[in-house]
């Protein structure tokens, strides 16, 4: 029997996009999907045409200490579906589901780690304590909304997107220069500023940088000619040129100070590249040890500076490394990613 399940997201944003196609592919499920809005203003990925079974809700969107929340109508009959999966908490139209239609079906709350502690942030999250399950993105997540909520049922789900063609795409032969790549907006979270800083004490090696210009010129500003001189900033990109990029590089770098998962850390993983991130990169607790890089004390760019160093100094440890986050890529496809909501969505249903 079809299981119905309707999903609600913010926006179709092509790393879910991956996963909800395989899953509505899955003969145990009947898929709906719901977005507030057509597309983000700060996430500005091309538009593509809607599957069959994706639906924008008809709404709008205003901005509170620079969130932006969502007011939708038009709300589908949850009374059709038999679980629902709720993949938004800061808007008007989440907090009216979960806290009135919800109460009387079985639904998941989907989510990355939650960064914010306190009274506001504690009266969003009270209707997950209702939930008939979490989903975690990732293990760090779990473990903190096991902390928060008592949800009889819990499940680790990190992000699965198509990771197809950074496996394809041939990697440039390597040459003497060592290039660590960073790729995400240019902003003190992302920890572009730590970044810089620690690559600016290498006396040597390549850095480039691909998305969002953000920050990026005020940064850049007080380095040495020198160093500015081994730095490329490629600009924004659309997903399906990332892979040419990122199979320029040797090490890839994600040195943020808070991300609930970081996606580009799967698309490392695809490119066969090891990894150098924060341990506040939620994809970090997951998928990077040291088989594959390395984590280092968010914030800390002395920390930082070693990590890279490594590389500098023992650049013959890069494609060993690269083959283990290559091979860690065959349990990251959406494939895998559908069974295992499948699995959980009989979990819920069977509780």
């Amino acid at each position: 029997m079809k299981r119905r399940v309707a999903i609600f997201s913010v926006v179709p944003s092509p790393y879910q996009r991956d996963l909800f196609a395989a899953l509505a592919v899955r003969p145990e499920i009947a898929l709906s999907v719901f977005y507030l809005e057509a597309a983000s203003p700060d996430s500005p990925w091309p538009e593509k045409p809607l599957a069959n079974y994706e639906h924008v809700l008809r709404g709008f969107w205003f901005s509170i200490c620079r969130a932006r929340v969502h007011v939708n109508w038009g709300l589908p009959s949850l009374a059709e579906y038999d679980l629902v999966i709720m993949n938004t908490l800061m808007s008007f139209t989440a907090q009216r589901l979960m806290r009135g239609a919800l109460r009387q079906i079985p639904w998941i709350f989907l989510g990355e780690k939650l960064a914010r502690r306190g009274r506001w942030h504690a009266r969003l999250t009270t209707p997950l304590h209702r939930a008939s399950g979490i989903a975690a993105i990732g293990s760090w997540a779990q473990r903190d909304y096991a902390e928060r909520f008592s949800a009889p049922l819990s499940f680790c789900l990190p992000y699965y997107c198509d990771l197809t063609p950074f496996l394809a795409q041939p990697r440039h032969p390597r040459s003497n220069e060592i290039v660590f790549l960073f790729c995400g907006q240019m902003i003190a979270r992302k920890g572009v500023d730590l970044l810089l800083d620690a690559f600016a004490r290498l006396e040597k090696g390549r850095l480039l940088l691909v998305g969002r210009e953000a920050d990026l010129p005020a940064l850049l500003a007080p380095m040495s000619p020198s160093v500015r001189d081994r730095i490329t900033y490629a600009g924004f990109l659309p997903p399906e040129d990332l892979p040419t990029f990122f199979a320029q590089a040797d090490v890839f770098v994600l040195p943020s100070r808070y991300d609930g998962w970081g996606v580009v850390v799967n698309q490392a993983i695809g490119a066969g590249l090891p990894i150098v991130c924060s341990d506040q990169v939620g994809a970090g607790h997951d998928l990077v040890d040291d088989r594959n890089g390395a984590k280092f004390r968010a914030a800390d760019v002395e920390s930082l500076y070693a990590a890279m160093r490594r590389f500098l100094d023992s650049p013959e440890i890069i494609e060993a490394a690269g083959e283990v986050s290559r091979a860690k890529a065959a349990h990251l496809s959406p494939a895998v990613g559908a069974s295992k909501w499948v699995d959980a969505v009989e979990r819920v249903l069977a509780a």
